[in-house]
Parts: structure tokens; sequence; C-alpha cells
């Protein structure tokens, strides 16, 4: 489907998110001027997100425009596989790592100028076991901080809130036992962070070189240490580009990778805690389309 053939699409809105609710008359205004009409959802309540984009797709629109943070999109892009709709993402959270990996502007305005201009481009999901999600799922720090980050502190205080929350969960923290494959060929490392990924972006910053959102592989990441210094040291190194950031790295990579940890552990998909080790990470390679710029 070329984007001239767009003739209908529906926008599903998180507006329980930080900006959401100003942001979805925001949405609307910049949609007007679409050469079609968009059936605009505003919920406000997370657990109808899935009821109502399910209502939008029996609708059989072309495209179906998600707005909200990397859990809203990994949450409910399970329900467009199999569909015949293009995704628009609409950026409406904190770190917004899936459309800083598509190259979609962070603003409302820019982002609705790539649903206008752009053209629909074929990408991968990740899998843990049979969820799928969009970008990033993460075992060690992240996890525990959204397991237990206080609700209402990210939409009171923002990053600075969250940062706090991350640094009191880091004073607590401890690494762990990677183990990747099975059998004789397993690989038993130790490690302060893992993550699995579909993309470069995790928490909005560029830490997994290696994955791609069209490569037709999983990237599995572990960052190597007995201490947790070595986790900070790493994401410093990667929020300022820092060579450093490659060093006591390990990347897995294939089509399907058996992944446990010693002690079991849950791992965040996009941000939200969604199963626990062990499980299958995979890639389903071209599964989706999505308006990304021209």
């Amino acid at each position: 489907m070329s984007n001239d053939t767009i003739t209908s699409a529906a926008l599903v809105v998180n507006a329980k998110s930080r900006k959401g609710q100003k942001l979805f008359k925001r949405a609307c205004a910049a949609m007007s001027g679409l050469p079609y009409e968009v059936d605009a959802h505003a919920v406000e309540d997370p657990k109808d997100l899935e009821a109502t984009v399910l209502r939008a797709l029996a609708k059989k629109p072309d495209l179906l425009i998600l707005g909200g943070g990397d859990g809203t999109v990994s949450g409910l892009v399970d329900l467009m596989v199999g569909h015949d709709v293009i995704l628009g993402v609409l950026p409406l959270g904190t770190a917004n790592s899936f459309a800083r990996t598509l190259g979609i502007p962070l603003n409302i305005e820019g982002a609705v100028e790539v649903i206008r201009t752009g053209k629909p481009r074929r990408i991968d999901l990740g899998m843990i076991d049979g969820d799928y999600f969009a970008n990033c799922a993460a075992m060690g720090i992240s996890p525990k901080i959204a397991e237990t980050v206080p609700h209402g502190l990210k939409k009171i205080f923002g990053k600075v809130g969250y940062l706090a929350w991350a640094t009191y969960q880091y004073m607590r923290f401890r690494p762990f036992t990677l183990i990747v494959g099975e059998g004789p060929t397993a690989v038993k490392i130790r490690v302060v962070e893992v993550r699995i990924s579909n993309g470069p972006y995790h928490g909005g910053t560029e830490l997994v070189d290696a994955a791609a959102v069209d490569s037709g592989e999983i990237v599995v990441q572990a960052v190597m240490g007995h201490v947790k210094r070595r986790l900070v040291q790493n994401w410093y190194a990667s929020v300022f580009r820092l060579e450093s950031r490659h060093e006591k790295v390990r990347d897995f990579r294939g089509k399907s990778l058996k992944i446990n940890t010693i002690p079991p552990l849950p791992i965040s998909i996009d941000g939200e805690v969604l199963a626990k080790t062990p499980v299958t990470a995979k890639v389903a390679a071209g599964i989706i389309r999505v308006m990304a710029p021209a």
C-alpha cells in the first residue's frame, strides 16, 4: 500500500500518560489537515486501550496511529499483527526509544508530518516467548525500577523523580549470572545488565549499536561485570558516545536465543514488567509496516 492509498485512519492515545490529555487535543488539531478522516480516541484508563484498539481495527482502517510511550506501543502492537494496517507513531512518552529508532520527530507536529509525507516501512518486532515487543526488553535494574516505581511519580516529577527512584534502586541492586543458549554450548557470564533489542535505543539513549529494526535478528547485549559500577560506566559512555561504551559488552545475535539467569529475574518489556526468566527471545522479521520518514 503506498501512502497515496491511505483513505482512513484511527488514532488511539493513551491519555493517562504524563502529557497525554493536553497532547490529544494538539494531535487532533495537527491531524485536521490530513487528506482523510481520523477516527480519534483518547483513552484515560490504560485498561481500556486494548478494547479501543480492537474496536478501531474492526473498522479496517488503512492506518492505526498509536499515541503514547514505548510501553503503550509495545503493549498494543500484538493486536496489529495479522491485520493489513500500517502503524503510525505519535511519541508521547518519556524516552520514546521506538520513535528515535525510526527517525520520527519527538514533537507532535513533526510526527504528524511523517504520517502525512512518510512511506510505509516493513520492520521486525522482537518477541519474548509469545509476546511481541517493539523496541527493547531488559533484565537487571530497569525491571526493578519499573516494578517498584511509586504510582504517579513520573507524572508529577517527570525525569527528575524517575532518576531519584532509579538511584535508590541502584543502591540495592546486585550483579547476576546470564546463561545464553542451552546444553554444552551455553555461554555463562556474570553481568550487571542485559538488553534484548530490536533497535539501538533503550531508555531514550543509544545503547545497542548492533541492533536494527529491520535486520531480521534479535540482539542480546550483556554488560559484563562483577560490580555494579560497571553499569554506571557503560551508561555514561553510551550517553556521551565514548568509545569505552563497547568495553566489557558482549553481543549475541540470532533469530532465536534461549535466555536464563541465576537467580530467575523479571524482564521489563519497553518499560513494563511482563515476563520472568527463563525465556526465548526471538525476532518476527518484517512482520508489520510502520509509517517512517520518506
